[in-house]
């Protein structure tokens, strides 16, 4: 009986996941830093959030991208390509870009609202991703749950050592992020 998947598409699902997680992971820095007391309840709700919708967006995406999949199978390789070297080239732009120009702390306290639309902002990237693995044939189920659980354990790790990391690691992750995201849309144009 053949598995499901094999290990490099868990592999492969893993980067992408890792890849992904970098802005939730950003903004996970973000927050704690801004808010170094934040309740404990908060600092689970991030990390649950963002997973959530890091795991949805791919999994919402592949769906609507199965709709227009049959238009665009014969470019699926390029497809892969131009989406995800775009957003990998976004956040790569932004993270250069927040690199000259630090974001500030808001005044206000961080609420589970904000999280939430946090956890939306963070996970459109997600969405597109998901478009792509439609025209590439991906096992979504393997995908969605590799993303969710990998964007919760990165958030998670950020929200433990993140005090230690410093303000400047955030916009370096989110470049690294790209840069895979960029390779893995190579590696599907070119298979």
């Amino acid at each position: 009986m053949d598995s499901l998947f094999s290990t490099a598409d868990l592999v492969q699902a893993v980067v992408l996941g890792v890849a992904l997680a970098m802005d939730a992971m950003a903004v996970t820095l973000s927050n704690s830093l801004c808010e170094p007391d934040m309740p404990a309840s908060k600092k689970l709700a991030m990390p649950v959030m963002f997973a959530l919708f890091q795991m949805a967006m791919p999994i919402a995406g592949f769906f609507g991208g199965t709709l227009v999949a049959p238009l665009i199978e014969a470019y699926a390789g390029i497809v892969s390509l131009v989406i995800l070297a775009f957003v990998g080239g976004k956040m790569v732009w932004e993270a250069v870009r927040e690199l000259h120009e630090p974001e500030q702390c808001p005044a206000t306290r961080l609420t589970y609202g904000t999280i939430f639309f946090e956890a939306i902002a963070t996970s459109i990237d997600a969405f597109i991703v998901g478009v792509s693995l439609a025209a590439a044939g991906a096992n979504i189920v393997l995908y969605g749950a590799a993303i969710g659980v990998t964007t919760l354990l990165c958030c998670l790790i950020v929200l433990a050592i993140g005090r230690r990391l410093g303000a400047h690691f955030g916009p370096k992750a989110e470049i690294a992020g790209g840069i895979v995201l960029i390779i893995i849309g190579l590696r599907a144009f070119l298979s």
